[in-house]
């Protein structure tokens, strides 16, 4: 039996991953060519592993502090790091698509996959891979327990709804080129609640729930209150994206020259005099990096990088 206690599950954790690749690349439902299993044992390796793992890892976390008390086997703790990962392909699955979307050049730290040489559009069915895999890991394990239904209806519905989020981040952003004024914090938050929040900090907790033999419907309050921690996630990751060092987040960020409806645009315009609203309008959204400083030095002066902090 595995102790209930603080223990550190990450080197297990890590190699589940493996065994679950292995799976997958065993899978009897496509025969694998050479080329082709290749293809997909490299993508594996740098698109799903290679992140910070907290959405993974918080799944044997929450099922961890449900069954505080008792004991947890190896089966569990095994089941638990399974669920985590069908969520860190997930993860894996939506930024690559929106690292096309966006034209995005880093991402962990290296180049996005679709930038590699060879990759390019491919990039896109790959991502179509990484969805159709979680359906297979989810079958290969979970088949036989009583919530199988209920995590295939999770996944589905989270991607519903991230998916959505992404959509209202696009035609907003669309929108935002023509009218900076159409970004609103009602508008910010709804984006965001959906295209981050469900992923990243409600379906880890709710996995754990399924597995501890809870009905989803019971625990609204839960989600509500997880739905809440990741809008103010998105919010750091904001702040992050225009003030933090490419060399410690990984990644090069383009909020201000994609256009985004970022939080820290939305404040900038609902607290910024005439000139500096002038100053956002002529220079948000384009790529040049005088306008992209001069953008900045406006968010200086309104003093949203301390807000930000706070």
């Amino acid at each position: 039996m595995a102790s209930n206690g603080i223990v550190d599950v990450r080197p297990k954790f890590e190699k589940i991953y493996l065994e679950l690749k292995a799976q997958i690349l065993a899978d009897p439902a496509f025969d694998y060519t050479v080329d082709a299993r290749q293809w997909v044992d490299k993508m594996l390796d740098y698109t799903v592993p290679g992140g910070k793992l907290n959405r993974g890892l918080s799944v044997i976390d929450s099922y961890r502090l449900l069954k505080a008390g008792e004991e947890i086997s190896e089966d569990e703790v095994f089941l638990g790091c399974v669920l985590g990962w069908c969520i860190e392909w997930l993860q894996a699955y939506f930024l690559i698509l929106d690292d096309i979307m966006d034209g995005s050049h880093t991402r962990r730290g290296q180049p996005c996959w679709f930038r590699l040489p060879k990759v390019g559009l491919i990039a896109v069915n790959d991502g179509i891979l990484l969805r159709n895999h979680i359906c297979r890991i989810l079958k290969m394990h979970f088949r036989t327990k009583p919530y199988y239904v209920d995590l295939l209806d999770l996944f589905n519905e989270v991607e519903f709804q991230t998916a959505s989020g992404q959509l209202l981040d696009l035609i907003t952003t669309h929108e935002g080129a023509t009218d900076l004024s159409k970004y609103k914090m009602p508008t910010y938050v709804r984006i965001v609640q959906y295209k981050t929040a469900y992923y990243s900090f409600y379906l880890p907790v709710a996995c754990a729930l399924l597995m501890a033999g809870e009905n989803l419907d019971n625990h609204v309050d839960v989600k509500n209150i997880l739905v809440q921690m990741g809008t103010y996630f998105q919010v750091q990751d904001d702040y992050l994206d225009c003030f933090g060092d490419p060399e410690v987040i990984g990644k090069i960020g383009t909020d201000i020259e994609d256009f985004k409806c970022s939080w820290l645009v939305v404040q900038a315009l609902e607290r910024a005099n005439e000139s500096q609203l002038q100053r956002l309008y002529a220079n948000y959204g384009k790529t040049d990096p005088s306008c992209v400083a001069e953008v900045k030095a406006v968010y200086r002066d309104l003093g949203i990088q301390v807000v930000s902090e706070t």
